[in-house]
């Protein structure tokens, strides 16, 4: 039986409720995140079933962006993580040279060669 997008969608929000990702809120508070936040936090927080779901509420590239622009530029922080992430779901052939490359274009711009 197919899930409904809706289900899916809360079901990752209360995955994300149960381990704390939330902590400044009152899980009671929390009825919608936005997308973006929806998908790092599942990327960071919760396990492969669930970073699939992601795949049937989102389309491969509104993920990647988001994975690019919030979490490919973590640095450190997430080196292993996005390593998987790069080679597993993005099909990206060289993860470490690819999370250099993003890191540098993203550094040039806040420094303002891409001005």
């Amino acid at each position: 039986m197919m899930k409904s997008n809706i289900s899916i969608r809360q079901n990752l929000i209360n995955k994300l409720k149960d381990n704390h990702c939330f902590w400044s809120y009152d899980n009671n508070s929390i009825t919608d995140v936005p997308d973006d936040v929806l998908v790092e936090l599942v990327m960071v927080h919760l396990d492969l079933k669930e970073i699939d779901d992601l795949f049937i509420l989102f389309s491969f590239d509104k993920i990647k962006k988001i994975w690019r622009e919030n979490l490919a530029l973590q640095g450190e922080r997430y080196r292993t993580l996005n390593l998987f992430l790069a080679w597993y779901y993005f099909n990206i052939k060289d993860p470490r040279r690819y999370l250099k490359y993003v890191e540098t274009v993203q550094l040039k711009r806040k420094l303002g060669y891409y001005d």
